[in-house]
């Protein structure tokens, strides 16, 4: 035996008979009571059943993307087809199936085919991100952080913002993280089923999104195990049973829609891609994977947000708590010396290690969470790291980085709790150092006092210069079009707010404009007075009241973001046998080919696209038109001109834009019926009801 061991066994056995004689170290100031499981989810389940719940009968289904996706859902719904969906009688391949198979079957389930089970599974999908929140946080740093987990799922503008439509971006997130959580646990406590899961998860991504789920899981999970050396145990993470789990779940849709859309279809003239059409593999792989990465996608109808944007927007999208993010990043500072420290495989089991911790009463159970908590951190922040650099490099929507959104939560939270109950930079007792004052919470409650008052200063003048002005239903003709990023940003309607537009937002913006200058104002209080957990559940209790008045105000919108009444004017006043035409993109009345449906027999909408070729290129239906099988639903501007008047009564209906166009063709064959926002609805002969 060596000097030196001897010397610090000496160590250790005088600093172990010090124990005897050293009271509890752990009863010198215990941290503040923590939540309990049942008052968490009390609390949780209030605020998704007044933000998330409340909203799903309220407005309809939306034009574009939310009812053009609840109409591939529908055609699975009513064909029987599970293999290949189908928008306005075109094949439509884009996406995978599984957010599409959770709508149709809840059609089938529930015989209705509404706003409430169009985004039922988004609002799940929340759930589930939530409870998986709490779950892992609760576990890694105890119920208080476990709360501010779910809370902050449930609170952020970001979730609440993107779960309004049909996105996979929700349920993505939730099978990620599902399966990130079943690789740390599934090791940490040798749980073969916990690996399974984890296999299977990321093939639910898979059908969720495509190939972005298992590129993602596996840019954080290798580095994670390449960094903690679990890479050595390669036989617990079951790589040919699990394998074959994965493929089990993923391949078949991907063969069978291959094989039901081969290559064929007639040539798109002189088209340098798309001169002879290519079937599924091609689309769905390289055009829909690979050129979309590289902004080569075709039709370029995606657009992306410049740098410093895409970054400062997280601040936006987790917001309130992304006040909080200053202090996350200062204790990352703060412990750099430490981030390896105990993410090694043998942490806990060397001498040095004991030394530093001989008070503890023991070590084994110290080691254990604390080794949880280490990797849990490793293993997120490679996850966010990747996600986010991913998609600054590729094209983007605001909403793309969801899934990073969670695990920022996470780590959000359990900073936040730590500062509360004083815990320490080795996460210990109260007796130690804490990591960070609590003068970082009360400067971000500070901040968000800031906040809050400014916008409802905002909101307040919006309504002092709006008091005279008439209430107005349809908000839609009150708005400018400014166009910005050609409306190909999901957000970019949110420039065309006006001042006049606050005469139909009287009661959201009140509402809001209160919640947010007493709101946070009331967290400062409480922060300064040291009522730490009350302080921060008044971040979320605010938001709540704030995401109320957002839904009343994206209820006043319904004019302008869908087109339902103009489907319920063809049902009162049509015929199933009439014709509804479309001059433009089916994405610009896509609510009215869904409610219609089942009125016209599941016949198509026709369209006229001036701005696009004989068959359609450009638009989204392009691939799917090229099918011998697919409905001849293009016209030009001179079939247009000559069916109109004759026939089966015939709808028409235009955008703003294309107005004045429309006009100059069909001169005096125009009858009006519905003008509704930004868009008309005319038909070619007096209504006679």
């Amino acid at each position: 035996m060596s000097v030196r061991f001897r010397t610090k066994s000496a160590v250790i056995l005088e600093m172990m008979a010090k124990i005897a004689m050293t009271p509890d170290v752990n009863a010198i100031s215990r941290p503040p009571r923590a939540p309990s499981a049942l008052a968490s989810w009390l609390l949780m389940a209030a605020v998704l059943a007044a933000v998330y719940f409340a909203s799903l009968f309220t407005p309809p289904l939306l034009d574009d993307v939310d009812a053009a996706h609840a109409q591939a859902a529908q055609y699975i719904a009513e064909s029987g087809d599970w293999v290949t969906p189908k928008i306005d009688g075109i094949r439509y391949i884009e996406k995978p199936p599984l957010p599409y198979w959770a709508v149709a079957a809840l059609y089938r389930i529930t015989g209705a085919e509404n706003a409430f089970t169009t985004h039922l599974p988004n609002v799940l999908a929340i759930l589930g991100l939530a409870w998986l929140a709490w779950l892992w946080t609760r576990r890694a740093w105890g119920a208080r952080a476990g709360l501010y987990a779910g809370l902050g799922v449930l609170t952020s503008i970001g979730p609440f913002l993107f779960t309004r439509f049909i996105i996979p971006e929700a349920i993505l997130s939730f099978f990620l993280l599902a399966a990130l959580y079943c690789l740390l646990t599934g090791l940490e406590w040798n749980q073969a089923s916990r690996i399974y899961w984890m296999w299977a998860s990321v093939a639910l991504a898979l059908l969720t999104k495509g190939l972005i789920a298992p590129v993602f899981f596996a840019g954080a999970a290798i580095p994670y195990l390449l960094l903690t050396g679990q890479w050595r145990r390669w036989r617990a993470l079951k790589p040919f049973t699990g394998l074959l789990l994965f493929l089990a779940i993923a391949v078949p849709w991907h063969i069978l829609c291959g094989l039901r859309n081969p290559d064929q279809g007639h040539p798109i003239g002189n088209h340098p891609t798309l001169g002879n059409v290519h079937g599924f593999f091609y689309f769905y792989f390289i055009n829909e994977h690979v050129l979309r990465f590289f902004g080569m996608r075709y039709p370029h109808d995606y657009n992306k947000l410049k740098t410093v944007w895409y970054w400062l927007l997280h601040l936006v999208w987790l917001f309130p708590w992304s006040l909080f993010l200053p202090a996350v990043v200062v204790a990352a500072w703060k412990t750099r010396s430490k981030w390896l420290q105990h993410l090694r495989h043998d942490a806990g089991q060397t001498v040095d290690f004991y030394l530093d911790n001989a008070l503890r009463e023991d070590v084994a159970t110290y080691v254990l969470p604390l080794k949880f908590r280490v990797r849990t951190i490793w293993l997120l922040s490679l996850f966010i790291a990747f996600t986010l650099l991913f998609f600054s490099i590729s094209t983007n929507q605001e909403y793309y980085t969801f899934p990073a959104w969670a695990p920022i939560l996470i780590l959000i939270a359990c900073i936040v709790a730590g500062i509360e109950e004083r815990r320490s930079a080795n996460n210990g007792t109260a007796a130690e150092k804490p990591l960070l004052s609590t003068a970082w919470l009360t400067g971000a409650q500070a901040a968000f006092a800031v906040v809050g008052l400014l916008s409802a200063a905002a909101l307040g003048w919006g309504l002092w210069s709006s008091r005279k002005l008439p209430y107005v239903a349809d908000i839609g003709t009150l708005l400018a079009h400014r166009n910005v990023a050609d409306y190909t940003l999901s957000m970019s309607h949110l420039f065309d707010l006006t001042g006049p537009s606050f005469a139909a937002l009287r009661l959201p913006a009140g509402l809001a404009a209160v919640a947010l200058l007493i709101g946070p104002a009331i967290g400062w209080l409480l922060r300064i007075k040291g009522k730490h957990l009350a302080a921060t559940v008044s971040l979320a209790l605010t938001l709540t009241v704030f995401f109320i008045a957002a839904h009343i105000a994206f209820n006043r919108f319904e004019p302008m973001l869908s087109s339902k009444q103009m489907a319920d004017a063809i049902k009162t006043d049509g015929t199933p046998a009439d014709t509804f035409i479309i001059y433009g993109e089916q994405s610009a009345a896509s609510s009215i080919i869904f409610y219609t449906r089942s009125f016209f027999h599941n016949r198509p909408a026709l369209l006229v696209l001036p701005r696009c070729g004989q068959h359609g290129e450009g638009t989204t239906l392009l691939w799917g038109s090229c099918y011998p099988d697919a409905p001849d639903i293009f016209l030009s501007q001179d079939q247009l001109s000559g069916m109109w008047g004759k026939g089966e009564r015939k709808w028409l209906f235009a955008q703003d834009t294309d107005r004045s166009t429309v006009e100059q063709l069909l001169a005096g064959r125009l009858y009006p019926v519905l003008p509704l926002a930004d868009k008309e609805l005319w038909t070619d002969r007096p209504l006679t009801k």
